[in-house]
C-alpha cells in the first residue's frame, strides 16, 4: 500500500503557496522567541523592581519552558476538534496576554503567571508547526516553508537579548515588554487576515503519542533527536566559558563571536529549505558529524581566536539546519500523525536542553569547558552514526517493499 493510500485523506493537499500565511507565522514566531528570551537580558531590573532575587526571577525562564514541555505533549489532543487557524490564533492571544501582564505585575507571582501562558503558546506552536506548513504550501515545498519559519527563531536569537538589554536600560524593562505586546498584536492581526481555515486532521487522543513511539522510524529519529540537541545544548550552555577560559577572549571579543554564531545561525536556517529540498537523508546526517569535527577541532587548536571565532560560526550555521531538518522529517514519517509527531520533537528537545546543560555541568566540574566540548563532540558522533544506520535500514527496507508487494 502506498504512503498516498494511507494518508491523503487525513492530510490536505495544497495546489497553491500561501506565503503570506507563512510569513504572518513567522512573524508570530519572532514574537514569540522574543517573548520567552527577554528576562534573560532584563533580569537584573526585573529583580530590583521586583523586591526578589536575581535566582527568584530567573524562575520566570524555568516556568515558560516547564509549562511549554507538557504542552507539547497535550496541546493536540486539547484541541483536536478546533480549527487550527483559531488555534493558532489563540496562541498569538495567549502571547499578547503573556506580555501585558507581565508589564503591568506588580509582584513575581503574576509575572509567573504571565509566564505560564508564554510557556503554553510556545509549545503548542512548535508542536503545530510542521503540520501547518504541511496545509499552507505543496509538499514539496514544506522545507523551505519551515526554513522561513524558523527564521523567525533565528532572528529573535540575534536580536531579543541586545536589544531587550539595550531599550530595558532607556525606558525600562516594562516598557520592553509593551513592545513585544506591539509585536504580538501586529502578528495576531496578519494571522487573522491570511491564515485560512485549518480543519482538524488526525485522530490526536492520550494514547496516539504512545502509538506514534511504536512506529519503527519514530524510535530511532527520536533517541537521534535527543543525542543531536544533548549535543548542541552542553556545548552551547559552556561556550562563553570555553572562549574565555580555553581561547582568551575579552568580553568584547566574545560578543563579536557569539553575533557571529547568531548571524551564521540565521543564514543556515535560511538556507535549510533549499538543502533540504535536495537531500533530507544527507542533512539529517552530515550536520552532526559537521558539528561533531567542529568540537573537537575547537579543542585541539585552543588559544586560536580568529579560527575559534570561525568554527563557532560554522557550528551555528550548521545547526541552524538541524530544527528544520527534523521537523521536516516529522511530515515525511508521520505525515498522518504530525501534530503528534511535532510534541514528540518538542518535548524531546525540551528535555535535551536539560541533559545537556546537566551532564554538561558535571563533566565541566571535572574536565574544564573542553571535556564537555570533547563529550558534546563524542555524543554528536554518536548521533551521527545511528542515523546512518537508521536511514539505511529504511532506504533498504522501502526498495525491498516493492518487489514484495
Amino acid at each position: 500500500m502506498s504512503a498516498c493510500a494511507e494518508t491523503c485523506d487525513t492530510v490536505a493537499v495544497t495546489e497553491q503557496p500561501a506565503w503570506g500565511a507563512v510569513f504572518a507565522v513567522t512573524l508570530g514566531v519572532f514574537a514569540l522567541i522574543t517573548a520567552e528570551f527577554l528576562p534573560a537580558s532584563l533580569l537584573t531590573p526585573m529583580a530590583a523592581s521586583l523586591g526578589v532575587t536575581e535566582g527568584m526571577a530567573g524562575q520566570t525562564v524555568t516556568a515558560t519552558a516547564a509549562v511549554a514541555l507538557v504542552t507539547s505533549l497535550l496541546i493536540s489532543v486539547l484541541t483536536r476538534n478546533t480549527d487550527r487557524r483559531i488555534v493558532l490564533l489563540s496562541f498569538s492571544v495567549l502571547l499578547v496576554a503573556s506580555n501585558l501582564l507581565v508589564a503591568f505585575a506588580p509582584t513575581l507571582s503574576l509575572v509567573l503567571v504571565g509566564r505560564v501562558l508564554l510557556g503554553i503558546a510556545i509549545g503548542g506552536f512548535w508542536t503545530m508547526s510542521a503540520a501547518v506548513a504541511m496545509r499552507l504550501v505543496p509538499e514539496a515545498m514544506v522545507p523551505r516553508a519551515l526554513s522561513i519559519i524558523f527564521s523567525g527563531v533565528s532572528v529573535a536569537t540575534v536580536a531579543a537579548a541586545p536589544l531587550g538589554s539595550y531599550f530595558g536600560h532607556l525606558i525600562g524593562w516594562r516598557n520592553v515588554f509593551l513592545i513585544a505586546t506591539v509585536i504580538g498584536v501586529l502578528a495576531f492581526f496578519w494571522q487573522l487576515v491570511v491564515l485560512p481555515k485549518m480543519a482538524p486532521t488526525g485522530s490526536a487522543r492520550m494514547g496516539t503519542l504512545v502509538d506514534v513511539m511504536k512506529r519503527p522510524a519514530m524510535r530511532a529519529g527520536m533517541i537521534s533527536v535527543l543525542l543531536v540537541f544533548t549535543g548542541h545544548f552542553a556545548f552551547f550552555t559552556y561556550l562563553r566559558p570555553f572562549l574565555e577560559g580555553v581561547t582568551g577572549v575579552g568580553v568584547n571579543g566574545l560578543s563579536v563571536i557569539l553575533l557571529g554564531f547568531g548571524v551564521a545561525n540565521f543564514i543556515g536556517t535560511s538556507l535549510a529549505g533549499f538543502v533540504l529540498e535536495r537531500s533530507l537523508r544527507m542533512t539529517l546526517l552530515l550536520m552532526p558529524l559537521a558539528m561533531s569535527a567542529i568540537a573537537l577541532a575547537l579543542v585541539a587548536l585552543g588559544r586560536a581566536p580568529i579560527a575559534d571565532a570561525l568554527l563557532v560560526a560554522l557550528w551555528g550555521m550548521a545547526f541552524g539546519a538541524v530544527p528544520v531538518a527534523w521537523t521536516t522529517w516529522i511530515t515525511k514519517t508521520v505525515p498522518d500523525e504530525a501534530e503528534s509527531g511535532g510534541g514528540l520533537i518538542v518535548a524531546a528537545v525540551q528535555f535535551a536542553i536539560t541533559l545537556g546543560a546537566a551532564a554538561g555541568g558535571l563533566v565541566f566540574d571535572r574536565a574544564g569547558a573542553s571535556g564537555v566540548f570533547v563529550g558534546a563532540g563524542v555524543v554528536l558522533l554518536v548521533a551521527a552514526a545511528m542515523i546512518f544506520v537508521s536511514l539505511r535500514e529504511r532506504s533498504e527496507a522501502s526498495e525491498i517493499a516493492p518487489s514484495g508487494a
